[in-house]
């Protein structure tokens, strides 16, 4: 099997994030035929970036040099990986395979290992930046893997990122995202128990943000989350049931590896309240919405 152009690359798995990610890589001069679950949603992309799509992982991931998949969980990446239609089956030895779904590092090492027995590549890429940093093309790249197959894969991974770097083998990249979301758990929580301070006190939430953000307690949650936290608006942006997932990664590791983490498993009980309130899909700026109960 040989690969058919240079140019040549292949996106599984079209979510929030997936279809922006595929469409810059398509606008930036590669060759993208993409695959997802639910065919219409190829079709759509398809139709409107100019791109391919395939009827399974293994036909999209033929020819092609770099093969990235940005699916749920552990277990999705496992089924377009594995099996008689996995994009493994079909991916040339040279090719390089590139998860940016924030699966365990397990998943990552295994990976890791089944690709390298094809003598293909393999790179763990979690992201952060969420929806918005996927539709402008500004996500931060966490990697794994080896720094030969990272030099093939950097130029590509760059048309919809601000930032991407190797950071060890194989696994570090989903370690690397688990450090990512247990900052921001503390982060937002922080932030929703001092909004809520602010309004029992009777201050002008938005005032005292416009203030305290020009100091040291500005963040990116602060700068982007404070003002809908504050009208109770969550109905976009990164999802409770998702970051509950990438939490209960970031915890099994810790049991693994000895961490403690009592902040990251308080706030992750608090997103479980704001789950049976019915927020599952809400922003995860939403823990604001569990203390005005």
């Amino acid at each position: 099997m040989s690969i058919n152009s240079e140019n040549k690359v292949a996106f599984i798995g079209l979510g929030v994030m997936g279809y922006p990610m595929a469409g810059y890589l398509q606008q930036k001069g590669y060759q993208v035929t993409v695959y997802n679950r639910t065919t219409a949603k190829a079709q759509k992309w398809a139709a409107q970036y100019g791109g391919a799509y395939a009827q399974t992982p293994a036909q999209a991931a033929q020819g092609a040099t770099l093969v990235f998949l940005c699916v749920g969980n552990d277990n999705d990446v496992r089924s377009v990986v594995y099996g008689e239609h996995g994009v493994l089956t079909a991916m040339a030895a040279g090719a390089v395979l590139i998860d940016h779904t924030t699966a365990s590092a397990d998943l990552a090492r295994e990976l890791a290992a089944a690709a390298g027995e094809k003598d293909v590549g393999f790179l763990d890429a979690p992201v952060s930046g969420g929806q918005a940093g996927a539709e402008n093309g500004v996500l931060t790249v966490m990697t794994g893997g080896e720094s030969s197959d990272f030099a093939k894969a950097e130029a590509a991974i760059m048309s919809y990122s601000r930032c991407a770097k190797l950071l060890g083998p194989a696994g570090s990249g989903q370690l690397a995202k688990m450090v990512n979301q247990i900052c921001i758990a503390g982060v937002v929580q922080g932030l929703a128990e001092a909004l809520n301070f602010a309004q029992n006190a009777g201050l002008d939430g938005a005032a005292v943000v416009e203030v305290i953000s020009q100091g040291a307690a500005s963040s990116w949650q602060m700068q982007n989350r404070s003002l809908t936290m504050l009208d109770g608006k969550y109905d976009f942006g990164f999802a409770v049931d998702w970051m509950r997932k990438d939490l209960g990664i970031a915890l099994s590791e810790a049991r693994q590896n000895g961490s403690h983490l009592p902040l990251t498993a308080l706030v992750d009980q608090f997103y479980s309240e704001v789950q049976q309130m019915g927020g599952g899909r809400w922003d995860t700026s939403s823990l604001l919405a569990r203390l005005k109960r």
